[in-house]
């Protein structure tokens, strides 16, 4: 997504070692292309540990490409927003088209050249696309808050933190108001959101510890 601020930390790099080092293996002896997922509730550090992962991988000489859910929203931010405003019950997993991130997976890992996949204008409030080659790419990182429910991911990292324990990043992102509404929409995600957990082959707990789930 073009205009989203991502505020990596040492947290978000310590954990992406940490996960760098226990799917190296895997990687190394996988003849396609890897791929990896990175969920969790708003403001849990998903785009920041996802991108994390995919620097730690490409220092490690592996060539990472990085998904983000954000670009696979039905609806652009803002207009998505209103549409969530008149009528709450659109927020979950249908505001976002995780068919086409599934699609775009399994064309990864089958060996496809390229993908053609949307790209979110943020401030323009849009949708555009782009093309990504996947030439010479070793591992496919996925980030987003559904990530966990697809079935084309090698490994599925959790990070276990709820709304209530994140305010504080998502208030340093500042990427929507911070109203009744949205926690509203917060306590809808959370209980879609966990229900997930289990699907998980890696959690990063509340101290940005990996560990296998």
């Amino acid at each position: 997504m073009i205009g989203d601020k991502l505020i990596i930390k040492e947290k978000h790099r310590r954990a992406a070692d940490q996960i760098a080092d226990r799917t190296l293996p895997q990687i190394r002896s996988a003849t396609r292309i890897y791929t990896i997922s990175v969920a969790g509730e708003s403001g849990s550090g998903k785009s920041e540990t996802g991108q994390a992962v995919a620097d730690a991988l490409n220092e490690r000489g592996f060539k990472t490409l990085v998904l983000q859910q954000d670009d696979y929203f039905v609806y652009p931010p803002k207009t998505n927003d209103r549409t969530r405003r008149k009528d709450i019950g659109w927020v979950g997993m249908q505001e976002v088209r995780l068919d086409l991130l599934e699609e775009h997976l399994g064309q990864a890992r089958s060996g496809k050249s390229r993908i053609v996949k949307p790209l979110v204008m943020y401030e323009e409030d849009r949708i555009t696309e782009e093309v990504l080659s996947l030439e010479g790419v070793d591992v496919v990182v996925a980030e987003g808050t559904y990530t966990t429910s697809l079935e084309n991911v090698d490994t599925r990292i959790f990070i276990d933190l709820t709304y209530l324990e994140t305010q504080q990043s998502r208030l340093e992102r500042a990427r929507e108001a911070q109203d009744e509404f949205l926690e509203k929409v917060l306590v809808m995600e959370h209980e879609i959101i966990s229900a997930h957990k289990s699907r998980a082959h890696l959690i990063i707990n509340k101290d940005f510890r990996v560990v296998i789930a």
